[in-house]
């Protein structure tokens, strides 16, 4: 299997994506996961740009890496100013990493119009850089910038400019399709030729403003690129970079390419949540291999041929990429996929058990009651276990409050008071909030801490009210959909009332429920 080296640069491209701010904290937490499953290299930010990514660099020397390779990221010096006088250069140094990351301009119009120079002076920039991060012994990759527009505006001119790095001693010249406006069969071109010209490795960096970034890295590997940079779930300015959880098992999987240890590519998955996580971003769960719809099935007809043979519907095993499949539950799901949900209960029980009748009415009744489990198949598991005579609850509701006052400077406007009873003890707690939903959420998880320690890694990451009947105003039943996540799943789960705050209960208990239930094996 020819090896694909796999460059990450979450830390840096993913942090210029709007609403992401990693912390030092987060970032090294970032370091140690992309480690653990077999990253080449790891772009972990701009020393000289901020004071945090200099804290950064002093604080990730103490991680024990075994992996990966860290590398800072910088621009050629500046122009009319000597290497080592520049300050940016001099914060590369400072990071002390051994690979080094150098970007330059490829594109004329941008030598000229936006750094004010000329032609040879860029060439001169480039050069100077690199050389002398070789002389220092450095390992040196080299992106050149804005190189697929300059090739298409003077190709010969770009074409010099990795000319400049190879001379300087780049140890690889990576083609960086920035602004994201190239179609594959242009990436496949150039790059071709730039694999023909220098005897050197030759990476690929694409954005996606044209939705083309995965399609042009795989294209580039194909027209013989050996590095691909990227960045968990897509993160990235504007539209986002290329999405390494993409294109990896793409490579690897479709094309037998080696760019992560084969027995990593099931980890997949859990990274992939575990970054959204820390990013505080919403999970893309049509995302492609990862996604929480990756492999969810809902016409009957689908869901039937699933179950007779995955192959009539799927592409891959989603357990090469820990992924799993699901069967969602609608008005279109047949009695094939309520089976399976079933059978993840009890696996005896057949299609025409009289207990998979029962679980169907029961499943016809929740509808016309307005619950809709298309999506939240956890809720609908405990329905399951419940009509079997399998579900005992993990604490019993003896009481609760909310109290909703005018909104204070603080924000937090709302709070709760629950008592509850666990193996015949009881706890009372209180909990502020922003609103009478997230103080419930508050209480009721700090008064099961104490039973069930695990409670604290799970949170609340989406919560959604839809109005069921619309014509009766305030009286109208509401349908809650609330989210949960521990950094490795997530999960959702369905409340109904007539009452806002009685069906957030609702999903809040089952949400709680479920996770206990997985963690104890049940």
């Amino acid at each position: 299997m020819k090896k694909i080296f796999i460059y990450d640069s979450t830390l840096r491209d993913g942090a210029q994506a709007q609403g992401i701010s990693f912390s030092v904290e987060d970032k090294l937490k970032i370091v140690e996961a992309l480690d653990k499953i077999g990253i080449d290299y790891i772009e972990a930010g701009n020393p000289g740009s901020n004071p945090k990514d200099l804290e950064f660099f002093e604080r990730v020397k103490k991680l024990q890496i075994k992996n990966s390779k860290l590398v800072s990221f910088g621009s050629t010096r500046r122009v009319g100013v000597a290497v080592e006088e520049d300050a940016n250069v001099k914060s590369l140094l400072k990071a002390d990493t051994s690979a080094v990351a150098i970007f330059g301009k490829s594109w004329d119009f941008q030598v000229i119009e936006i750094l004010k120079t000329t032609l040879d002076e860029n060439l001169n920039m480039i050069y100077d850089t690199i050389a002398y991060f070789k002389k220092l012994g450095k390992e040196v990759i080299y992106d050149a910038e804005l190189f697929f527009e300059g090739y298409k505006s003077n190709p010969e001119y770009a074409l010099k400019t990795l000319k400049a790095a190879f001379d300087a001693g780049a140890d690889s010249l990576v083609l960086c399709e920035t602004t994201g406006g190239s179609f594959p069969d242009e990436i496949r071109e150039a790059t071709a030729r730039c694999v023909k010209e220098f005897n050197v490795q030759i990476g690929i960096h694409c954005h996606n403003d044209s939705g083309m970034a995965v399609a042009n890295s795989v294209i580039a590997v194909e027209a013989g690129a050996c590095q691909v940079q990227g960045t968990i779930n897509g993160f990235g300015e504007r539209c986002g970079n290329a999405n390494l959880c993409v294109i990896i098992p793409n490579l690897q999987l479709k094309l037998g390419y080696s760019c992560i240890p084969q027995e990593k590519l099931e980890e997949i998955t859990s990274l992939s949540r575990f970054v959204n996580e820390i990013a505080n971003v919403v999970p893309d769960e049509r995302s492609p291999y990862v996604g929480k719809y990756a492999f969810a099935h809902k016409a009957g007809m689908h869901a039937d041929a699933i179950s007779k043979n995955p192959k009539s519907y799927e592409h891959i095993d989603p357990e090469f990429v820990g992924n799993e499949r699901t069967f969602l539950m609608s008005e279109v799901a047949g009695r094939s996929a309520v089976l399976n949900l079933i059978r993840n209960v009890d696996d005896k029980i057949t299609k025409d058990s009289p207990e998979t009748r029962k679980i169907l009415d029961r499943l016809k009744e929740l509808e016309y009651q307005g619950y809709q489990y298309e999506g939240a198949e956890s809720s609908f598991e405990i329905e399951i276990r419940k009509a079997l005579g399998r579900y005992t609850p993990f604490f019993d509701l003896r009481e609760f409050k909310v109290i909703v006052n005018e909104p204070s400077l603080e924000g937090k406007n709302s709070s709760a008071m629950i008592k509850i009873k666990v193996d015949g003890e009881e706890e009372i707690t209180a909990a502020e909030g922003d609103g009478p939903v997230n103080a419930l959420d508050k209480a009721l998880r700090k008064a099961l801490e104490r039973f069930y320690p695990s409670i604290r890694q799970m949170k609340l990451t989406d919560y959604k009210v839809r109005v069921l009947d619309s014509e009766s105003a305030t009286a109208a039943k509401v349908r809650v959909l609330i989210e949960s996540s521990d950094g490795r799943e997530a999960w959702t789960t369905i409340g109904v009332s007539t009452d806002i705050i009685d069906a957030s209960w609702k999903a809040l208990v089952d949400s709680i429920e479920y996770k206990l239930l997985k963690e104890k094996g049940l």
